[in-house]
């Protein structure tokens, strides 16, 4: 292929990986945003292999085949509770990608350059390494966290800043070393630098993972996928290819504005996530002081058969469960009848950005009756019913009503707003931030226990027997 056909299929995959972007904006677009970035990459795959100078197509096919049958395989096996886990698996494919590529750039044939130019591509692919370093190993961490193979609770350890500060006070000395062995065509001492910074920036990135507690797991993905973003783009500077640059930039930024947006949800500062510390292991809080009502399903049938207007708000426990499609079907029956049914999500709901949205919508409940936190919080004092399924520390009243808590200023569901609520738990422990919740011990609200599943399957039961 002529290098200017390659060129303007490279500014057509990155107009079409801008579209998809702006497609995954919003649910009624986001399956058209999916078939635009499949195309961009099918695009800019097929540029890559067509040039002039490419002759490896038996590696690209060796490579390629494999990975297509995998990634079918495990996008029909993996459920959507399982999701955070593979995102956060996915994004150290690209940080190991990124460290390979530094390598292979340094041992691989070099291009004729100034000194300047070749001084900046050293520091391209030490940084490159660097960040995918971190980028790997952060992930792997953040994958064996939501998979439960490593406890919620922080890792704190004594002077855990200065440690963190000094790996990266370690990682600039090494970096000017492994300059000058480059400069003096001293291979073997640079190999063994990058080796070691490779193994720094790695220890560096499973502790500032283990540091960050369960309640900010949200952040830690979206901060992942901002980390991948950066490692991408460090590996197309290292490739000197403008679209992996292009494309890097895109998933480094948008990663970077969702973690605002994510803590901005949690009421926190990115730097005091990075940081870490907060969030213990489910179930270890301490309890609040209080006596539960609890109430079994022909009760709860009863109030929904009375009220006017119920707002249903699912967080993990209900992905867990499963139970999105029988609340779908609950909500048809319910508005078949007059009764408003809404949808309420906080921007923290389920531990991946967006996961009950996508729940919600795998059950096919209509998008105009989900509603974000902002839009929906001003109308729960005329709201009769909330039913909270497997949600916790997003309707905690502790975040406005307790300065000492861990969670104040954190915005959450004000549920308890509501004539009366009814919260679906498998027990009365904490959440995943290990926080106590005294919304289960107010007097408009009531316990129903259970699995979600089982719980949501008998009140549709019930509810069509009546």
């Amino acid at each position: 292929m002529p290098e200017n056909f390659a060129t303007i299929a490279y500014i057509v995959a990155a107009a079409l990986f801008i579209l998809s972007l702006s497609g995954l904006g919003h649910p009624d677009t986001a399956r058209r945003g999916n078939m635009m970035g499949i195309a961009g990459m099918l695009i800019a795959l097929l540029a890559t292999a067509m040039a002039k100078d490419f002759m490896g197509y038996g590696m690209l096919a060796a490579a390629l085949i494999p990975a297509t049958i995998i990634g079918a395989f495990l996008a029909n096996r993996v459920k959507m509770t399982e999701m955070p886990q593979l995102v956060a698996l996915l994004h150290s494919f690209v940080g190991a990608a990124a460290v390979l590529v530094g390598f292979a750039t340094l041992l691989g044939p070099h291009a004729e350059m100034s000194e300047a130019e070749h001084l900046i591509h050293n520091i391209e692919v030490y940084i490159g390494v660097c960040i995918g370093a971190v980028t790997f190993t952060g992930s792997i961490i953040a994958f064996a966290k939501l998979h439960g193979m490593i406890g919620g609770k922080p890792l704190i350890l004594p002077a855990r800043h200065l440690f963190n500060l000094m790996l990266l006070v370690v990682s600039i000395w090494i970096a000017v070393m492994f300059v000058q062995a480059v400069d003096a065509e001293n291979i073997t001492r640079a190999i063994w630098l990058l080796v070691i910074a490779s193994v720094i920036t790695g220890v560096l990135g499973v502790h500032m993972v283990m540091a960050i507690g369960g309640a900010d797991m949200p952040v830690v993905v979206s901060m992942l996928n901002s980390y991948s973003g950066w490692a991408a783009a460090a590996a197309g500077f290292m490739l000197s290819n403008d679209l992996l640059i292009i494309v890097g930039a895109l998933v480094g930024s948008s990663g970077a504005i969702l973690s605002y947006i994510m803590c901005k949800g949690m009421n926190r500062s990115f730097v005091s996530v990075i940081l870490g510390g907060f969030g213990a292991a489910e179930g270890t809080a301490v309890a609040v002081d209080g006596q539960h009502t609890e109430i079994d399903v022909a009760k709860t049938v009863e109030l929904m058969c009375n009220a006017k207007s119920i707002v249903i708000v699912p967080g993990y426990g209900m992905a867990v469960a499963q139970a999105q499609h029988t609340l779908s079907e609950i909500t048809k029956e319910l508005e078949a009848i007059g009764v408003s049914v809404r949808f309420a999500i906080h921007p923290i709901a389920g531990r991946l950005p967006g996961h009950m949205n996508v729940l919600l919508a795998e059950a096919k409940v209509s998008y105009d009756i989900v509603l974000e936190m902002d839009e929906i919080n001003p109308d729960l004092p005329n709201t009769d019913l909330v039913l909270v399924i497997g949600a916790n520390d997003i309707v905690n009243p502790s975040a406005l009503d307790d300065p000492a808590s861990p969670i104040a200023g954190m915005p959450v569901l004000e549920v308890w707003k509501a004539k009366d609520v009814i919260v679906m738990k498998r027990s009365m422990a904490s959440g995943y931030a290990g926080i106590g919740n005294p919304l289960f011990f107010k007097d408009n609200t009531q316990m129903l226990f259970g699995d979600a599943k089982k719980n949501v399957d008998a009140i549709l039961t019930a509810y069509r027997s009546r």
